[in-house]
């Protein structure tokens, strides 16, 4: 439901994040998995996982299909005037990538966690999220905001012409924001809802709550602030960085800082990380539930 180009970026984005909110439960089902002896499950095969990719098929893929259907000029990010302009082999790639994008963003964040690199497999929902802002904030040429607030290719076109605040008012009272907005309360109200019930659930099994550090209303809004809130502020920096110093040094500069706000031992992100008690240990560490292999 979001413009075709960070699509994909979104999906990847949504996996890790459905991945990391089940952590301390995928811990669970791989020492189940290794406890009865030879493997009968695959660690793909988890209902997570199952959940996940119907949540990407039933609801991704269809409310996108239905926009670019809908508006093409919009969803398109105003490259495609209209349906004729879009090749009809791009559409089938996009309704395929969305689920496989979901898969590779799940499976690669499950797999850190499963080796105790639980804010490796975090920072996997930060990029992933941090491309999708860049995409929609910069775009390709430094007017994504203003491809994304322009309803259609003429809209686009006279952007220049009026202010920010008209453009972006027109765009709230038109169809295609309409249509946005009741997607939108599908889409982001069970993805919202299946990460926060998950992060709970996770809390409630034995020794899954021993790593919180604050309440859990505290925690659940650092998680957000951490996976969406943080990707934001990043992508508005780089844009801004990339307009002040040009693309490849304000890139350059932007990658430094962000490697000293994620990556530092010591820096903020980590401690607010460590707050909300996601899985950081090897997963035949972690949690209290353990079957001995037969």
């Amino acid at each position: 439901m979001i413009q075709i180009q960070a699509a994909l970026f979104w999906a990847y984005a949504i996996g890790a994040t459905f991945a990391v909110a089940a952590g301390r439960q995928l811990q669970i089902w791989e020492r189940l998995s290794v406890g009865e002896g030879p493997r009968t499950r695959s660690r793909v095969a988890n209902p997570y996982l199952t959940l996940t990719l119907l949540f990407a098929t039933v609801l991704l893929v269809p409310t996108g299909l239905f926009l670019l259907w809908q508006n093409p000029s919009w969803a398109t990010m105003q490259v495609a005037d209209a349906h004729g302009g879009i090749w009809a082999g791009f559409v089938l790639f996009y309704a395929g990538g969305i689920p496989v994008a979901t898969l590779l963003g799940f499976t690669a964040a499950q797999a850190l966690i499963l080796m105790g690199a639980g804010y490796w497999a975090y920072l996997q929902t930060v990029g992933g999220y941090f491309l999708v802002f860049g995409t929609l904030i910069h775009g390709w040429d430094g007017s994504g905001y203003a491809r994304f607030f322009s309803t259609g290719a003429r809209d686009f076109a006279d952007w220049p012409k009026d202010s920010v605040v008209n453009n972006v008012l027109d765009f709230l009272t038109s169809g295609t924001f309409l249509a946005l907005l009741l997607l939108g309360a599908a889409v982001l109200g069970t993805m919202l809802i299946t990460e926060i019930s998950w992060l709970m659930e996770g809390w409630d099994l034995p020794g899954g709550d021993e790593d919180r550090k604050v309440p859990r209303i505290v925690a659940i809004a650092i998680a957000a602030a951490g996976v969406y809130g943080l990707p934001f502020v990043g992508a508005l920096v780089a844009s801004g960085l990339m307009r002040l110093l040009g693309a490849v040094f304000g890139l350059l500069l932007f990658a430094v800082l962000a490697g000293v706000v994620l990556l530092h031992r010591r820096s903020p992100v980590r401690w607010l990380y460590g707050l909300v008690g996601i899985p950081e240990r090897h997963w035949r560490a972690s949690g209290d539930a353990v079957v001995e292999r037969a």
